[in-house]
């Protein structure tokens, strides 16, 4: 079933409202700088939050520069980020990523896509999360939630990832751009869930698109009946 894209009437509400309940949404990644941002986001591909923090929360505070941590070396690096997932390529990439940043971007992230992209393991939407978090870009990285709340509600509907996010730069009001990343993702992950969302509880069911939202407990529109006089 195909899902009708929101109005512009509908998209300026659901972000005033996502903007009322979190005012200063801030990604769940622990991190202190743009480097920490970077590795973070590199290991929490296809891996939790959670799972990134409890190893980078040991980790940082042994080697938190490119420096630091391509001193540990591939083996040195997999002995903190052992738990997650993918761990060994992840190390691999990071090791290589910080040689990179020393020997051309002098230590620093870069704060542009395309030399960020060209860094081992970073890939669009990890790219979209630095310029965003880290440098206060109005990009929009595409990961599951986001995916999944534009085509479900209607604000952005895709076939692939780039369509969604193109469609979501196009349509999202400039007041709203630079956190809007965090707001779709922070609703897909605790509201907008994928199996059984929590329409009952969604502060903007009243503007979303999804025809099956009244099946998980979003309220129908109260119908005034016409009294005879």
């Amino acid at each position: 079933m195909t899902v009708k894209n929101m109005t512009k009437k509908q998209i300026q509400i659901f972000f005033e409202r996502l903007r009322a309940q979190r005012p200063h949404p801030e990604t769940e990644l622990n991190y202190s700088n743009p480097f920490e941002l970077l590795v973070a986001v590199t290991l929490s591909a296809q891996a939790t939050d959670v799972s990134v923090n409890k190893a980078t929360d040991k980790l940082f505070p042994i080697a938190n520069t490119p420096e630091a941590i391509y001193a540990l070396d591939v083996d040195g690096l997999k002995e903190y980020i052992k738990t997650i997932g993918l761990y060994n390529s992840k190390a691999e990439n990071v090791i290589k990523t910080c040689k990179i940043l020393i020997d051309k971007h002098n230590s620093q992230v870069p704060d542009n896509r395309a030399d960020l992209e060209a860094l081992p393991g970073v890939g669009r939407k990890t790219a979209n999360v630095v310029l965003n978090t880290a440098f206060g870009q109005p990009t929009m990285a595409v990961d599951t939630h986001i995916f999944r709340v534009g085509n479900r509600t209607g604000l952005a509907v895709g076939k692939n990832v780039l369509e969604v996010e193109e469609r979501l730069i196009k349509v999202i009001p400039k007041e709203f751009i630079l956190d809007s990343h965090h707001w779709l993702i922070l609703h897909g992950r605790y509201c907008c869930i994928a199996r059984k969302p929590k329409c009952a509880e969604c502060i903007v069911s009243d503007v979303c698109n999804w025809p099956e939202r009244y099946e998980f407990g979003a309220p129908r529109p109260i119908k005034i009946k016409e009294v005879d006089a």
